[in-house]
């Protein structure tokens, strides 16, 4: 009798990722059906870590036995058909580690392991199929289904696409395009010329967004495998590279592959390790971080937020070196990017806090490097530090400049969004926050006690700006913090609306500028208000413009974004900051494991990554971008700094 499929296979959480470490990647769903225009088997980063392509989109594959063909794959079309269904019913198991698996009983009774996995560093991706059980006669025919284009775009069928191929003993070319490099596929098989298109896939996740939903591919050829006499293996990489394929010896590569992977990925202590090395990616002579897969590229404010959970938290202090040096060289006026557009534009300004949670991060990373950070690098780090402090002090760019007056920092002009709640449709800002937003001020503290420990004469600012916190923020009649202070440029205004940015004032960096009471306060009042098992909700339900659920266009899911929408990354923030008012003893950590970290952890992917965001109503189902780097860093720093038991400190 045939095991039914495990419930997984659809949805957010049944989607799987294999980073190449470049900033490319394969990506797809448990039931092997793409819902995404974004998935795809062969998606290389052409400009690492940016300039993403989709090359090959997927493939179709079926077996001919004696029993006839019999598929292995299905496709979701217009108007919302799958074909042919018979391919999804004959999964068995699926488990995303070490590598996407899956296990298929077929009508015949064998059982067939197919198995995709990505090599790190190369960008070469391996399909691989072999019989576990059952014998007789099996002709694996594999169809590469062919995009050839810019990851956001859709294809439609067009007679520009060329379809023929170079042979070159196994290796096999496609050139679909000028101006993109070629496709190669290495495989023991024949391969077989037969160009023709296939219409109107379906992608779910698209249409529920809003955005082009359909799309066509091409076919340019078939392999055709002798499955019952040995595994079969398809490599898939961009020619053209450094790393070319070799023109024969598919299976002794792909198992070499193999091989590599599985001793890298077993050396990591924990699958969420595994996944948190996934978001580290080379850029120039250093490493960065991808903000999230599949359509995030590094953006300075994911990168020093994760960095702390990805980095250090899993004990890769040399990795986090390398990327605080590479981004150290982009100050620019006191200020890092906030991201880097594809295409090779210029970089984008537009981010008050990202510059402030690299030093946060950077002080956290020379501390726990000590000695063994090399004096260069570490000097490189700290005058980034210090170009930046300065920067804040003087005045920069969108009006971010201390103020004198009190030592906050003031920041924002019309038009601009420039805190993490940064959603922007057309010309509308949803969430401005222009004044002194309250997580500002805390990173504001924190990075001038950095600083103040390298030049003294950032000292009196961070004493003036310590004795202005309280004073300015505390709402004595929500028993909490204020969100934003001096509202709009406007002295003395307030706004107190109650969102989670008030969190990092008790919890989630070093200095708390609250006294232990009022400190306490704030971390109540946010359980209260907008705590979920996905994390903390932007805005609390019942103040106005509450977003329930995060769906529809472009235009409704930007406004409910940071309007109720819950976050998983402020998490980290909330759970130190509830173990903190409770004295951080094993105990308090034991109980925010059970009542905080499990729900988190019962939200993990299969290839246990953790989504962008999820709906403010239960059941919190995961929307956005389904592997969130800071969302992964902030649970991994949790699970193994913040709540990881001191020697001696279990059972007090």
């Amino acid at each position: 009798m045939r095991t039914p499929p495990t419930p997984y296979l659809a949805g957010p959480r049944g989607e799987w990722l294999e980073a190449d470490g470049l900033g490319g990647f394969a990506s797809g769903s448990a039931s092997g059906i793409r819902t995404r225009r974004y998935h795809g088997l062969l998606v290389p980063a052409l400009q690492p870590p940016s300039g993403r392509v989709v090359l090959v989109s997927d493939f179709e594959a079926d077996v001919e036995t004696v029993r006839g063909r019999i598929p292995l794959s299905a496709q979701h079309y217009q108007p919302g058909v799958t074909v042919p269904g018979e391919a999804v019913e004959s999964i068995v198991s699926f488990d995303a580690h070490p590598w996407p698996t899956w296990l298929l009983r077929l009508r015949d009774g064998k059982l067939v392991r197919q198995e995709i996995y990505a090599e790190h560093g190369t960008g070469r991706v391996v399909l691989a199929w072999r019989i576990e059980e059952g014998r007789g006669s099996a002709l694996l025919r594999v169809r590469p289904l062919i995009a050839a284009r810019d990851y956001h775009g859709v294809q439609r069928e067009n007679a520009s696409q060329r379809h023929d191929a170079r042979i070159d003993e196994e290796r096999v070319e496609w050139r679909p395009y000028d101006g993109l490099p070629p496709i190669h596929a290495l495989a023991n098989a024949a391969y077989t010329g037969a160009p023709e298109w296939y219409r109107s896939f379906l992608y779910t996740e698209e249409r529920e967004r809003g955005l082009d939903d359909t799309e066509d591919l091409a076919i340019p050829g078939e392999f055709t495998f002798d499955l019952a006499a040995e595994p079969a293996y398809l490599v898939l990489h961009v020619g053209g590279g450094a790393a070319e394929l070799p023109t024969r010896g598919a299976g002794k590569l792909a198992q070499g592959i193999r091989e590599r992977e599985f001793n890298r990925r077993a050396a990591f202590p924990s699958v969420l390790h595994r996944a948190a090395d996934q978001y580290l990616v080379r850029r120039g002579g250093g490493h960065t971080v991808i903000a999230g897969y599949p359509w995030f590229t590094d953006w300075g404010r994911d990168t020093f937020i994760a960095l702390r959970g990805l980095c250090l938290a899993a004990g890769r202090v040399d990795v986090a070196l390398a990327i605080l040096s590479e981004w150290a060289g982009h100050v620019s006026e006191g200020m890092l990017p906030n991201r880097f557009p594809d295409g090779g534009d210029a970089p984008e300004f537009n981010s008050v806090d990202a510059s402030l949670w690299y030093i946060v991060a950077a002080s956290e990373t020379l501390e726990r490097a000590g000695a063994a950070a090399h004096a260069p690098v570490a000097a490189r780090i700290r005058e980034a530090c210090l170009d930046i402090a300065e920067g804040y002090r003087r005045g920069t760019r969108h009006q971010i400049a201390m103020d004198p007056s009190d030592g906050l920092v003031r920041c924002g002009e019309r038009g601009v969004q420039l805190t993490w709640m940064d959603a922007k449709v057309g010309d509308w800002v949803v969430t401005p926050r222009i004044g002194k937003p309250v997580e500002i001020q805390a990173l504001w503290i924190n990075a001038l006690a950095v600083v103040s420990g390298w030049d003294s004469s950032f000292r009196p600012d961070f004493d003036r700006a310590m004795a202005s916190f309280e004073p300015t923020f505390w709402n004595g009649e929500r028993g909490c913090l204020f969100d934003v202070a001096d509202d709009q440029h406007r002295a003395g205004a307030k706004d107190g609306r109650l969102r989670p940015n008030q969190i990092f004032a008790a919890g989630g960096l070093p200095v708390v500028p609250l006294s232990e009471e009022r400190a306490a306060a704030v971390v109540d009042v946010v359980e209260r208000a907008l705590w979920t098992p996905m994390g903390l909700r932007s805005l609390a339900p019942g103040e106005p413009g509450y977003a329930t659920h995060y769906r529809g266009g472009v235009w409704e899911r930007d406004g409910a974004y940071h309007q109720g929408t819950v976050w998983p990354w402020l998490a980290g923030a909330f759970v130190e900051a509830w173990v903190r008012a409770r004295g951080a003893t094993g105990a308090a950590k034991a109980e925010a494991a059970e009542r905080f970290l499990a729900p988190l952890e019962r939200n993990l992917s299969v290839g246990s990554h953790l989504a962008e965001i999820a709906d403010a109503e239960p059941p919190h189902t995961p929307r956005g971008c389904p592997f969130q780097a800071w969302s992964v860093g902030e649970l991994l720093r949790l699970r193994h700094s913040v709540l990881s038991p001191a020697p001696g400190e279990a059972g007090r």
